[in-house]
């Protein structure tokens, strides 16, 4: 069959590999001259347009990008899941079967007394008795009530916006019991830290167009799509007729492209159109000063992490300072965020670089939230990491809705 990708970020690359491993020809449209979406290299420079990182429960994107030929293990930096603060405390897990790697890692945690570690303890075990479920409307505060409030400020709150970009008091619970589940109780190694040693580009996007390309596909740069029109059983992509149409661009464009096929589309364009979003900013900072790991957490600042890319590849002293969920433009958040990292990292020479907003980063992943489903139409799927699944906005979620929207085509 021939079909049509509307966008090329992550879940637009999946779904046409996993369209052309079944013996279909994916033509992907790309509005952009990058593959690659919100994860991807900024042209003419070392830094990323956000520093992402992955885990081992991402099992179908570390197969993906096996299958286009990317060597994993050189790519990515793995370890155990390691939250450490500047001054050494914190949380790091050992080496050992999941989930006694998270209990012993609890009982471990530098800095935290009894109280603390015993709460943790308590809701962990709590969480596991009860399936991982809760209430739809439950937020991720709502499930973390018994818990201290260090362990909320130094591990609840971290990953709540590491993992679903929203903060705890409006995230769904739900979902980010989904998270732990998968990654702390699930697989061997799924809580672990995968830190990109290359570009966000090399890392999939760019071998995942040659991979396409060298088996017959098009990937066409450049191109927004401005007109989509059903035609009997098939569909008009700007003139051009395809036997299915997976639309992997952001959930604003897919509406754009929706309303203006005049598909009965209602429902679906009403959940799209709902969704809220949130910031997520990146400041990119230069010292002389090494730090003492590749990753550590940060307190009470705009920023939650700080990453040492001289110690994932990149050039020696290079820093990325995340802000998730953040607040206000590149010139409100750079300020505090250089200040942050001066003061916790005791680094008097950190100058900033460049500071990359991406204002519309993930949905809002709140309590309750419904996603719009991947069947909008006969022959039209949507794809991307806002479409209605188990996980928030993350890399494995948009490759997974990619590699979904492909499977179903009949």
């Amino acid at each position: 069959m021939k079909i049509a990708v509307i966008g090329a970020g992550w879940a637009g690359l999946a779904a046409a590999v996993t369209a052309t491993q079944a013996g279909h020809h994916a033509t992907v449209f790309e509005a952009s001259r990058a593959v690659g979406g919100r994860a991807r290299a900024i042209f003419g420079t070392e830094l990323d347009n956000g520093q992402h990182i992955l885990i081992g429960a991402y099992t179908d994107t570390l197969r993906l990008m096996r299958e286009v030929g990317v060597d994993v293990d050189q790519a990515l930096l793995r370890l155990p899941l390691t939250l450490l603060f500047p001054d050494g405390q914190g949380l790091r897990l050992p080496s050992l079967p999941a989930p006694f790697d998270a209990f012993v890692g609890i009982l471990q945690a530098r800095g935290w007394g009894w109280r603390d570690k015993v709460s943790l303890l308590r809701t962990a075990v709590g969480w596991q008795l009860a399936r991982f479920q809760c209430r739809p409307q439950q937020s991720v505060a709502d499930l973390c009530a018994t818990l201290t409030a260090r362990v909320v400020d130094e591990l609840i709150e971290p990953l709540c916006v590491a993992a679903l970009n929203t903060p705890a008091n409006r995230s769904s619970g739900q979902v980010f019991l989904r998270v732990i589940q998968d990654s702390l109780f699930g697989a061997p190694g799924g809580s672990n830290l995968l830190l990109p040693k290359v570009d966000l580009s090399a890392l999939f996007p760019t071998p995942a167009v040659r991979w396409l390309e060298s088996r017959g596909a098009t990937v066409t740069l450049g191109h927004r799509v401005f007109s989509l029109q059903p035609q009997g059983a098939q569909w008009q992509v700007d003139g051009a007729v395809f036997d299915q149409v997976l639309l992997a661009c952001p959930p604003w464009e897919a509406t754009r492209l929706v309303e203006s096929s005049g598909v009965p589309a209602d429902a679906w364009l009403a959940q799209a159109h709902a969704l809220q979003f949130e910031s997520i900013a990146t400041v990119y900072a230069t010292s002389d000063t090494r730090l003492s790991q590749p990753m550590l957490s940060l307190k009470a600042g705009p920023a939650q992490f700080v990453f040492d890319r001289g110690q994932l590849g990149g050039t020696a002293g290079l820093l990325a300072f995340v802000a998730s969920a953040s607040q206000g433009d590149r010139q409100t958040l750079e300020e505090p965020v250089i200040a942050q990292g001066r003061a916790q990292l005791a680094l008097p020479d950190l100058q900033a670089l460049r500071t990359v907003v991406e204002k519309r980063a993930t949905f809002a992943c709140t309590p309750g939230l419904q996603r719009p489903s991947q069947h909008i139409a006969p022959g039209l799927t949507a794809c991307g990491d806002y479409v209605d699944g188990p996980y928030p906005a993350t890399l494995e979620g948009a490759v997974r809705s990619g590699m979904a929207g492909t499977l179903s085509i009949q």
